[in-house]
C-alpha cells in the first residue's frame, strides 16, 4: 500500500517538461512526396469557406493575460504565447498538414467570448473551454478545465469583464478530466459543503472520472505524453496542437464529489432561475456524459459529442472503445427534443454554431458521420474484410467528409473504423496464421534474417524513402529497431520516415505519436522527474472496492509464487470492512466481511489509508503512531506489500 501511485492520464501528462532540443536539431525538413501529399489536400478541401473564422471570432469581448502563468515552485503550468508561431491568415508550412494547420489556428483564437445573452466562454486557456452561464443570482460554472491555476485565472477574466458573482453551481459534463480537475480554482469545499454551490454530473460520473485515471493509468499516461505531443516543442516541426484544443495545462487536478446527480433523459432541473433540460449520453465520448437544453436561451450544450471534429471512438493513449452507433442515437435524440428549438449549440472544445439551420446541420452531420462508421464498418467485416482492410479503404461520402466539422483533427476515420471492428469482432482476423504470432523482438530477428540481414532491409528501404513510401519503411525498419535496438542506421531511418508521417498527418494525436516517436528513436528515451500524478481528490473519491481492485492490478504472482495471506480490513470512522484473500496469484477481496482465522488484522480510518496511499505517511509510522491498529502477524502483511509492483512511467515504446 505505501507504494501505490496512481496516475491521471491526460490530465497530468503536461507536467512532464518538454525536453530541450540538441544544438544541432537533428529534424528533417519537409521531403518533396510529403509536400506533393498536403499540396493535394488543399485542392481537394473547401479551404476557401471561412465561416469557421467568422464563428471562432464571434462574440470576443477580452484577451486571455499575456502573463506566464506559474506553479508555487515555478513550474509553468500555461504559457499563452506558446502557440504565437501560428498565426491567422498564414500559409500552412510544408511540415504541417494544412488542413491541420488550419485547425491549429482556430484553437488558437483565445479569449473571453460571448455565446449568447448570460452564456460567456473562456477559449485557449486550456485543452477545454470554459463556459460560465448567468442565472438570477449569480453564474453556474461548465466544465472548469483541466488545473485549478487555470480555472483562476479564467474566472478572474470573466470577473473583470462581467462583475463579480457568486458561483451557484458547478456542472460536470462528462468523466473526462479536462472537463472537472480545476474545479478548485471555482469553488471551495466550504462552499460546497455549505449548499451555497450545487455541483451537477451525471449519472456515474465519479466512479468513471476515478476508475479510468487508476487500472490503466501508468501505461495511459506514458502513451499521452506520446499523443499530445508534450515531449515535443512547439514550432512548426514539432507540436502543433492537439485537435481538440492546443494543449493540456500543468497545474493542479482537483476534484469535489457531485451534490446533484442527473439520471435520466427528459429531467428538468431549475438552476440558478434557468431551466435545463437534460439527454443523457452515457458510452458516448464517456463513460459518463450529458446534454442539455437551457429553454431561457434557446441554448444546446453538446458536451464533447459535437465538436468540429471526428472525435475518438477510440483513443490513441488507451481507454475502452466507445460505441459509434448509441453516439449517433443521442445527436438524433438531440436533435428529435431541441432540433427546432435551437438558436446556438455551444461545446467544452472548440467554438459555438449559430443559428437554426446551422446547428441542425452541424448535428445531422455529425450524426451521421458517426452512424457510418458504425454501420459501414458492419457491411465491410460481414463481407469478410479484416480490420486494416477495412480501415484502409474507408471512404465517407464527400457530404460528410468535405464538411470540415468531420474533420479528423483529434480521431481519424483509421483508428476509429478499426475500432469499431475490434469492438464487433475483437482483435484476432479469423485466419489462423494469425492467431498465435511471434512476440514482436523473437519476430522482428526472423524478419531481419529471412530479409537477408539488417544492411539489406536497410539498403532497400532507404530506396522506399527516397520514393516517398514512408508508411512501408516504418513498417519494415521496426524490425531491424526490435531486432538490434543498438542499430542507429536504422533508428535514424525509421525516425525520418516517422517524421514525413507526421509532417503528412492531419490528426493533432497522430502527428504528435509520430514525431515523439522519431524524437525517441534518435535521442532515446529521456528519464525526466516523473510526473507526481497522485491527485489528492482523485485518491480521496477511490472506492474500497476500486482500490483493493487496484492493489489485485499490482500484485506480482511471480514474486507471490504459491504464497497464501489473510487480511482483515476495518475501517472505524465509515464502518466498512473488507476481506483480502492472497492465493492462486491473486488478490480476492470481499466486502462487509471478516474472517475470524485472519493472519492479521488492520483497524484504520479512510483517512489514514488516503495517507498511505498519498505517501504522507508509511505504513510503519502509521502502526507505530497509532493511525492503523494491526493485530496479528505483521509479517504476514510486509510480505503481501513486497509482492506488490511499482510501474516505470518511462517504459519502451519505439524500441523493445
Amino acid at each position: 500500500m505505501k507504494h501505490a501511485r496512481f496516475l491521471a492520464g491526460l490530465s497530468l501528462l503536461a507536467l512532464i517538461t518538454n525536453p530541450a532540443l540538441a544544438q544541432d536539431d537533428p529534424r528533417k525538413d519537409a521531403a518533396e512526396a510529403t509536400k506533393q501529399v498536403n499540396d493535394a489536400l488543399l485542392k481537394e478541401l473547401p479551404f476557401d469557406d471561412t465561416t469557421d473564422f467568422t464563428n471562432a471570432h464571434k462574440g470576443f469581448m477580452a484577451a486571455l493575460p499575456v502573463e506566464v502563468i506559474k506553479g508555487e515552485g515555478g513550474g509553468v503550468i500555461w504559457d499563452p504565447g506558446k502557440y504565437g508561431f501560428v498565426k491567422e491568415g498564414d500559409p500552412a508550412p510544408a511540415t504541417v498538414n494544412p488542413s491541420l494547420w488550419r485547425n491549429s489556428q482556430l484553437i488558437n483564437l483565445s479569449g473571453l467570448f460571448e455565446v449568447t445573452d448570460g452564456i460567456y466562454q473562456i477559449r485557449n486557456l486550456d485543452l477545454s473551454n470554459m463556459t460560465i452561464i448567468e442565472g438570477t443570482e449569480g453564474v453556474t460554472v461548465v466544465d472548469p478545465l483541466v488545473s485549478a491555476e487555470t480555472a483562476r485565472v479564467g474566472m478572474d477574466l470573466y470577473f473583470a469583464n462581467r462583475g463579480q458573482k457568486p458561483v451557484k453551481a458547478v456542472i460536470y459534463t462528462h468523466s473526462h478530466v479536462d472537463h472537472y480537475g480545476g474545479v478548485r480554482g471555482v469553488v471551495s469545499d466550504e462552499d460546497v459543503a455549505s449548499g451555497k454551490t450545487k455541483i451537477y454530473a451525471p449519472d456515474g460520473f465519479l466512479e468513471a472520472a476515478v476508475a479510468e485515471n487508476v487500472m490503466a493509468g501508468n501505461a495511459m499516461s506514458r502513451r499521452a505524453s506520446y499523443m499530445y505531443g508534450n515531449l515535443l516543442p512547439p514550432d512548426p516541426k514539432g507540436q502543433v496542437g492537439a485537435g481538440l484544443g492546443t494543449t493540456t495545462s500543468a497545474g493542479t487536478v482537483t476534484l469535489i464529489p457531485p451534490t446533484d446527480i442527473i439520471t435520466e433523459t427528459g429531467q428538468k432541473e431549475v438552476i440558478d432561475g434557468l431551466t435545463y433540460e437534460f439527454l443523457m449520453a452515457p458510452g458516448s465520448e464517456a463513460p459518463s456524459e450529458m446534454l442539455w437544453f437551457i429553454e431561457e436561451k434557446a441554448a444546446m450544450e453538446a458536451a464533447e459529442d459535437a465538436t468540429h471534429t471526428l472525435h475518438n471512438t477510440y483513443s490513441l493513449r488507451g481507454a475502452k472503445i466507445r460505441e459509434p452507433l448509441p453516439w449517433s442515437k443521442y445527436l438524433n435524440e438531440a436533435l428529435t427534443m431541441w432540433g427546432d428549438k435551437a438558436e446556438v449549440v455551444f461545446a467544452q472544445h472548440h467554438w459555438p454554431t449559430w443559428g437554426n439551420d446551422n446547428a441542425r446541420e452541424l448535428l445531422e452531420k455529425q450524426r451521421d458521420l458517426y452512424r457510418f462508421i458504425n454501420d459501414e464498418t458492419l457491411r465491410k467485416l460481414n463481407q469478410g474484410e479484416t480490420m486494416r482492410e477495412i480501415a484502409e479503404d474507408f471512404t465517407l461520402p464527400d457530404s460528410l467528409g468535405h464538411f470540415w466539422a468531420n474533420r479528423g483533427y483529434y480521431g481519424s476515420i483509421y483508428h476509429d473504423v478499426a475500432a469499431t471492428y475490434v469492438l464487433y469482432l475483437g482483435w484476432f482476423d479469423g485466419n489462423p496464421a494469425t492467431l498465435h504470432e511471434l512476440p514482436p523482438v523473437e519476430a522482428s530477428v526472423k524478419y531481419v534474417e529471412f530479409m537477408g540481414g539488417a544492411d539489406a532491409v536497410l539498403a532497400q528501404a532507404q530506396k522506399s524513402y527516397d520514393a516517398g513510401d514512408y508508411r512501408w519503411v516504418a513498417q519494415v525498419v521496426h524490425h531491424v529497431v526490435f531486432a538490434d535496438p543498438d542499430n542507429q542506421a536504422a533508428r535514424d531511418l525509421e525516425a525520418d520516415a516517422l517524421e514525413q508521417l507526421g509532417y503528412q498527418a492531419e490528426s493533432g494525436p497522430w502527428r504528435n505519436f509520430y514525431l515523439t516517436g522519431a524524437q525517441e528513436l534518435r535521442n532515446g528515451v529521456a528519464e525526466l522527474p516523473t510526473p507526481n500524478t497522485a491527485s489528492p481528490d482523485t485518491i480521496r473519491a477511490m472506492s474500497l472496492d476500486l482500490f483493493f481492485d487496484y492493489l489485485g492490478v499490482r500484485l506480482n504472482a511471480g514474486k507471490a509464487g504459491e504464497a497464501t495471506a489473510r487480511l482483515n480490513f476495518d475501517f472505524s470512522d465509515t464502518g466498512e470492512k473488507v476481506f483480502v484473500q492472497l492465493e492462486n496469484g491473486v488478490l480476492n477481496h470481499t466486502a462487509d466481511m471478516q474472517a475470524d482465522d485472519a493472519d492479521v488484522t488492520l483497524t484504520l480510518t479512510r483517512e489514514a489509508l488516503n495517507g498511505i496511499i498519498l505517501g504522507e505517511e508509511k505504513l510503519d509510522a502509521a502502526v507505530s503512531g497509532g493511525d492503523v491498529k494491526l493485530t496479528g502477524d505483521q509479517g504476514k502483511l510486509t510480505e503481501v506489500v513486497s509482492y506488490l509492483d511499482t510501474f516505470p512511467f518511462w517504459f519502451n515504446i519505439v524500441t523493445p
